[in-house]
């Protein structure tokens, strides 16, 4: 696993795709937040928040995220060096675990130039450091989840096609279905009852408590069950490729 993940390190950083990918991530936030005039912009909110980052962060996350990972099981398939993996003393299962470890540590690299905007607020605060630092860093922390969830699904969207881009298009709708699709659903109160367990099974609901501080073993038990079942039916996918 330690092999894959270093050899997919050095394929998104030697290339330069992952310099690009964190730069434009970057600058897209620093215009939403500082430059553009919208309802995510910092000085037009007049609150020393970043809660408008971590409203923008997984609509960023939900196109950057298939972009990294599309490449990761589609591209191996589409130049035949996937049956050169599967010659190799490897499990699936580390192949799997190595793709998805390098896609989620590129998306955790891309919230890192986000520490800048977060000085920036606790410096121009009134007073000085006039910020809730405990919301602040439990939304970081299930940013970092919710990314981890994202590229499960796009490693998953990546196994079913044959090429990048279907699992591009199959990764995105898929990270849009999980996070905003469910939840919309819900809200037009269809089902009943039944409304509140549809829209606990997407992204957003167990996503919300973390902007809020609140760090729930059952919201965090939600990620990683998303995760391992999205791993295990990728594993599934690429053992009948074999």
């Amino acid at each position: 696993m330690i092999a894959i993940l270093k050899k997919e390190l050095w394929s998104y950083f030697g290339n330069w795709s992952a310099w690009i990918i964190i730069a434009a991530f970057s600058l897209i936030g620093t215009l939403f937040l500082f430059f553009f005039e919208n309802d995510s912009n910092i000085f037009e909110i007049g609150t020393a928040s970043l809660q408008s980052y971590f409203v923008l962060v997984p609509w960023l996350m939900m196109f950057i995220i298939p972009a990294i990972s599309m490449r990761t099981l589609a591209e191996e398939q589409q130049s035949g060096t996937l049956n050169w993996l599967f010659s190799q003393p490897l499990k699936i299962s580390e192949i799997i675990l190595g793709k998805f470890l390098s896609v989620w540590i590129i998306g955790i690299l891309c919230l890192l130039p986000s520490l800048v905007y977060l000085y920036t607020v606790y410096v121009l605060g009134v007073p000085q450091g006039n910020i809730d630092l405990g919301a602040t860093f439990g939304s970081y922390f299930g940013l970092m989840v919710l990314t981890a969830a994202f590229s499960a699904v796009g490693i998953l969207a990546s196994s079913l096609s044959q090429n990048q881009i279907m699992a591009y298009l199959l990764g995105v709708f898929l990270c849009f279905i999980f996070y905003f699709g469910i939840e919309q659903l819900a809200s037009y109160k269809l089902l009943g009852g039944a409304d509140y367990v549809l829209a606990n099974l997407g992204f957003y609901q167990h996503f919300l408590g973390f902007t809020r501080g609140l760090i729930d073993t059952r919201d965090v038990s939600y990620f990683l069950l998303v995760i391992g079942i999205c791993l295990f039916l990728a594993k599934i996918f690429v053992e009948k490729k074999k």
